[in-house]
């Protein structure tokens, strides 16, 4: 990428490495974000095949297949290269054409992959015979040496992971545990739920600590809210009655004045 970026303008060069650096720290975790930025390359370099490989991957992270599609082969047609070959036909699996898939993977590029490459060709076909509810071909179609083989490569988790998927969705269930299990033991960077998938068939339920401590945070908040409402109520009760008190007393200290005037009058008449 670098010798490619060394074609542009110096500044221009530094503008679109700065976004291409954000697109692959975003795109796990904020793929929208990353892919506002890969806009922003493609519209300073749209003649770099890299930008558009990386324009072509955001779109794909963002589920916007037919995007995808056009920057891999844009990318592919700047290179030459096959690489992209895999995640072209899954694109046309997104776009709801698996037939198109199956028909990829059965065309010469798959030869010219390495083998990662190859085996997420195998990935993608069996997908997309599952779109098809092609469900047994899609097992037969993940069977291969690469899922017998002990050693583990990068891509044997995800491989293992699919392949016991596949098995459970046909109702083989102790098969599939032990799929889910293997892919387990290989995926040391945590790729899959492979361990969440082996909880569930074991029937083991995950209290998640978090959601539990915001829900007595809250009721612990709605409690101390009553409360407060509630002496409040009380002080309004308190200062009601203290004010009827106080009309009652003044009540008492008119009638006694109005008393004390009526003898006032009577004692005033009696000395005339």
């Amino acid at each position: 990428m670098r010798q490619e970026l060394m074609s542009l303008p110096k500044t221009l060069a530094e503008d679109v490495a700065r976004n291409l650096v954000m697109v692959a720290r975003l795109i796990d975790e904020d793929p929208e974000q990353a892919y506002a930025y890969s806009r922003i390359a493609l519209r300073l370099a749209s003649r770099v095949a890299a930008v558009r490989e990386a324009a072509g991957f955001a779109a794909y992270a963002t589920q916007k297949y037919a995007e995808a599609l056009a920057e891999f082969r844009a990318a592919r047609r700047m290179t030459g290269s096959v690489e992209l070959w895999p995640v072209m036909a899954d694109c046309e699996r997104g776009l709801g054409r698996p037939e198109r898939a199956l028909a990829m993977a059965g065309e010469p590029e798959v030869q010219k992959l390495d083998k990662a490459g190859q085996v997420e060709m195998r990935l993608v076909a069996a997908g997309a015979r599952r779109d098809m509810d092609q469900l047994d071909a899609a097992i037969v179609t993940l069977q291969s040496p690469e899922l017998a083989s002990n050693s583990v490569q990068p891509w044997t988790a995800r491989l293992r992971y699919a392949y016991a998927d596949a098995l459970l969705a046909a109702g083989r269930e102790d098969e599939a545990r032990e799929w889910f299990a293997k892919a387990l033991e290989s995926d040391k960077d945590g790729t899959t739920d492979a361990s969440d998938r082996l909880a569930e068939l074991d029937g083991v339920e995950f209290v998640d600590a978090f959601a539990e401590d915001a829900e007595d945070a809250e009721d612990e908040a709605d409690d101390a809210e009553e409360s407060v409402r509630g002496k409040d109520e009380q002080a309004a009760g308190a200062a009601e009655g203290v004010a009827d008190e106080a009309g009652d007393t003044g009540a008492d200290v008119d009638a006694v004045e109005d008393a004390d005037g009526g003898d006032g009058e009577r004692r005033g008449g009696a000395e005339r």
